[in-house]
């Protein structure tokens, strides 16, 4: 700690990512990338970019990236804020729409980056205890009563569970006067969209990501969708901060990424299959496995310990995430869901694992 330090940072506990091993021949299963490479199109379009204009500041509205987004969603360009990534888009919403005089509400479990952007923002929370099944529960939410806002992932994370959008409705329709941001960036994967409700209730904010099922989490491309007036918030918190966040390669995949739908369908199919097919090897093998609808599942063996587990994939050379908090959540493993290949080998791992040290 230095002396020169403000007193916000030396309060802060900030968020900690998932590895990047700088080790060969790792299995990387620990941070819910795409197992595919991002398509031919958002290649092409990378390469293909007019590299002398690199040394011109991108298009600080992003508006060709926003039509896309816009296109593909049935919505109006107003309606679209685009940002380096989900994290940024998240971190303005908190800035600009979640901070007031009441606490705002998230699951007790779920992206531990929220209660950190809150620390940062000085926004007081209150989290919400999920159900014993790990379900999120809108009457539990609504119980709170008067609130500064609600998030939320749905699907959830780490847990993988949706939240059915007959429910984020219902969670709407009570909650008419707080922002109510959901967080997607797992929907392409099992869950339904809430987007298709921005235009019925303005307190809506919908943010998205091109990281998980367009492969795009190198390029740093995130998006939100809602109401006009949410939206102008979003961008004068970003016009305040880096007028900028998006660079013209970034712009450039990313209005690719959003055109390809047949790579985008074909690829978020695969990884359903083998997210399956991984639910049905661990069952087998004995583990309890929470209903995923995102590109991960979450996982114990009932009896192990989830720390142990992990090291000994490692040693197998096979990373997956452990979290020790909350400790309800320490006997699981968040497990991405790899290649078919990739999925083989962390079978073969988890086997010698789970021979090595038997149940308690």
């Amino acid at each position: 700690m230095s002396r020169y330090w403000s007193d916000i940072v030396s309060q802060l506990t900030p968020y900690v990512p998932g590895e990047q091993p700088k080790i060969d021949g790792l299995i990387k299963l620990n941070t819910n990338e795409c197992p595919y490479g991002p398509s031919e199109k958002v290649l092409a379009a990378i390469n293909g970019h007019n590299t002398e204009a690199l040394r011109l500041y991108s298009d600080p509205q992003a508006l060709a990236l926003k039509e896309a987004i816009a296109d593909y969603h049935g919505l109006s360009v107003a309606q679209v804020f685009v940002g380096n990534g989900s994290d940024e888009v998240l971190a303005h919403a908190f800035m600009g729409l979640l901070k007031h005089d009441a606490p705002l509400l998230f699951p007790d479990i779920s992206y531990s980056f929220y209660p950190v952007y809150a620390q940062l923002y000085g926004i007081q929370t209150r989290p919400v205890a999920l159900a014993e099944d790990f379900s999120l529960r809108v009457d539990d939410l609504l119980a709170v009563g008067k609130n500064g806002g609600i998030i939320f992932p749905n699907p959830n994370a780490p847990t993988g569970i949706a939240l059915p959008l007959t429910e984020v409705e219902r969670l709407l329709q009570a909650n008419p006067d707080s922002v109510v941001v959901v967080d997607e960036a797992y929907v392409d994967f099992g869950a339904d969209t809430a987007a298709t409700l921005i235009n019925r209730y303005p307190q809506l904010l919908v943010v998205r990501t091109l990281s998980k099922s367009r492969a795009l989490a190198g390029l740093r491309v995130g998006y939100a969708l809602g109401h006009p007036d949410l939206i102008e918030a979003l961008t004068r918190v970003k016009d305040s901060f880096n007028s900028y966040p998006l660079d013209r390669l970034a712009i450039a995949g990313g209005v690719a990424a959003m055109q390809d739908l047949e790579w985008f369908e074909s690829t978020r199919q695969r990884i359903i299959t083998t997210r399956e097919r991984l639910v049905a090897a661990l069952e087998a093998r004995g583990a309890q496995v929470l209903p995923s609808a995102a590109n991960f599942v979450f996982a114990q063996f009932p009896g192990r310990d989830g720390a142990a587990l992990a090291a000994g994939l490692r040693e197998q050379r096979v990373l997956v995430r452990h979290f020790r908090r909350p400790e309800r959540i320490a006997p699981f493993l968040r497990i991405t869901i790899g290649t078919e290949a990739q999925t083989d080998a962390l079978l073969a791992a988890l086997d010698v694992v789970l021979a090595a040290a038997p149940a308690a």
